[in-house]
């Protein structure tokens, strides 16, 4: 009986041997097939490998966020002592991250504020803790004025009493956030400070307010031109008078009087007052005495001893007639004699 396979023609030899031979066609087919993929894929070029991954860039520690606040009372008795003292390792959690918002541990003693009464001992230490408490944002108000004469704890001091201001005066039922409403009164009381205690010399308020505008304008222009303004430029930056830039630079400096006794160095050790010029009251009268030489030399000398008895010796006509050997009326004669000639030959009187 014959064996028709798949594939194979009619009339075909289809016994046994016949199968054998097309099995072991089959198997070699199956064997090659994996040399030729490996020699094709040998043929192809090798495809470029990625390049290796840089390392990671080092992170910066993330901040540590504020643990959640916890009951009223716990972050009050948290930061604050039986004694009525602030503990400042209150305010740090473990890990030194921050053991309660700024901001929130400032609206828990409001609240704790608000429910005491006026009178209550616990009054003075939460007040306190707000101070305390909100230094830094005083501090922070202070550095506007850094670049001013004074020293930077005083400004602090001075921005404190503003911050006990705006603590004492604070409405927490407004609804607004306490730096929002502390930092205009922090800042008010600093500008007053330098208003009214720093400056030596009354200044009018029209130009210290023009003045801010004024070293505002001198630094941006600075930036552009590379160089210290000019006056003009000032002035067309400003869309002020020139005067007023003038008067505004004079107003600015003058925070600190310079003693005129005190020594310069850079002067030799003189004084400002041995570097001043006066006005000598004697100046206008030399043209008048040399006009008068030249008169007086034209004189008989019994005239000429007459007048400087009378207006040099400041002697009196009594006295010149004594001096004379000659009557007082005599004496008066002569002087108005003497002073109408004068006047005549004297064209700067006419």
């Amino acid at each position: 009986m014959s064996v028709r396979t798949p594939g194979s023609a009619p009339g075909a030899d289809t016994g046994p041997a016949a199968a054998e031979t097309a099995e072991q066609s089959a198997t070699a087919r199956s064997a090659a097939a994996p040399t030729a993929a490996a020699q094709s894929a040998a043929a192809r070029p090798a495809a470029p490998t990625a390049p290796a991954a840089r390392p990671a860039a080092p992170t910066a520690p993330a901040v540590q966020p504020p643990a959640p606040a916890g009951p009223p009372e716990e972050v009050l008795a948290a930061i604050i002592s039986p004694a009525g003292e602030l503990r400042p390792d209150g305010l740090r959690g473990p890990g030194g991250r921050p053991a309660v918002d700024v901001r929130t541990l400032t609206r828990v003693l409001f609240e704790r504020l608000a429910e005491l009464p006026p009178d209550a001992p616990e009054r003075e230490r939460v007040r306190a803790a707000l101070i305390e408490v909100n230094i830094p944002l005083v501090r922070y108000a202070a550095t506007r004025f850094r670049s001013r004469s004074e020293p930077m704890e005083d400004v602090v001091q001075v921005g404190t009493i503003g911050l006990i201001n705006a603590i004492d005066r604070f409405d927490p039922s407004r609804g607004v956030q306490f730096p929002t409403y502390a930092l205009p009164t922090i800042l008010g009381e600093i500008k007053r400070y330098f208003r009214d205690n720093v400056r030596t010399m009354h200044v009018p308020r029209r130009l210290q307010e023009l003045w801010v505008q004024v070293s505002g304008a001198m630094e941006e222009l600075t930036v552009v031109h590379g160089r210290a303004p000019k006056v003009p430029e000032i002035a067309a930056s400003l869309r002020i008078p020139e005067e007023d830039v003038r008067a505004c630079l004079d107003a600015g400096r003058a925070y600190n009087a310079a003693s005129l006794e005190a020594a310069q160095e850079h002067e030799g050790g003189l004084a400002l007052l041995d570097r001043l010029g006066y006005e000598d009251s004697a100046l206008a009268e030399v043209e008048h005495r040399d006009m008068v030489r030249h008169l007086l030399v034209q004189l008989p000398e019994r005239e000429r001893r007459i007048v400087m008895l009378r207006f040099f010796a400041n002697l009196t006509q009594s006295q010149i007639s004594t001096e004379l050997g000659m009557s007082q009326m005599h004496v008066s004669r002569l002087l108005s004699r003497i002073l109408t000639r004068l006047r005549t030959g004297n064209s700067w009187e006419d």
